[in-house]
């Protein structure tokens, strides 16, 4: 019986989340998928490859940009997606080719992936820092209990092997990326390139919500302070 109410409640708070967040889903998919193949699909013939390959990364760029006026923060997150918005506007000014202009707006998962790598390496694990950023977004208690773990050798292992796990996909990612860009034509790029960029930020996602908070709790544990906080 106990466990059955343990999974009821896990699957209540997955239909929760589901019901508040399937809007927000459904319109990032749609402007970071479905909108750019439909802009370059009906554009492409009419105005040429590279003004197509440019107008199609407006939705993103646009839904970027209205993600972090929203979150009206300048923190870790924030400067993280700023990034990417310069980076992309900047591969889009250099001109070129239609695929080397794919490749150079590929590139931006590449650089943030090896930010993360260059945080590990130098023992400043990005995810620490972006964990700190969500927490206070969460309220001073949440921000207390992140900034009691930062000496906790535990869990600055587990934030360290997690910016570790970003950078190795978000790079490989970009590799792969690389690789499409020239093997597949532009349209079944865009095809196929959504789908997988949405699996493996996915997957990261999913392991880090898992793995992190667990960590979180056996550290609270080793300080002596209650795992509910």
């Amino acid at each position: 019986m106990v466990t059955m109410s343990i999974e009821d409640s896990k699957l209540t708070r997955i239909a929760a989340y589901a019901r508040s967040n399937g809007l927000k889903f459904a319109a990032e998919v749609a402007f970071n998928f479905v909108l750019p193949f439909a802009v370059y699909s009906l554009t492409s013939e009419r105005i040429g490859g590279v003004p197509a390959m440019i107008a199609a990364s407006v939705p993103p760029i646009l839904w970027s940009i209205a993600l972090f006026i929203r979150e009206r923060k300048l923190d870790a997150i924030s400067m993280v997606v700023l990034a990417g918005i310069a980076l992309s506007l900047v591969a889009f000014a250099g001109g070129g080719g239609v695929k080397f202009l794919q490749l150079r707006e590929h590139l931006v998962g590449g650089v943030v992936g090896l930010t993360f790598l260059g945080s590990a390496a130098i023992g400043r694990p990005l995810i620490f820092y972006l964990a700190q950023a969500g927490a206070r977004r969460r309220g001073a208690l949440a921000a207390g209990v992140v900034d009691s773990l930062k000496h906790d050798v535990g869990f600055r292992r587990a934030a360290l092997l997690t910016t570790l796990a970003w950078g190795v996909g978000l790079t490989a990612l970009c590799a792969l990326n690389t690789v499409l860009v020239f093997a597949l034509s532009i349209k079944l790029f865009l095809l196929v390139n959504g789908p997988i960029g949405y699996a493996t930020l996915g997957l990261l996602t999913a392991w880090t919500y898992w793995y992190l908070p667990r960590q979180v709790r056996q550290a609270l544990v080793r300080s002596g302070a209650s795992p509910a906080a």
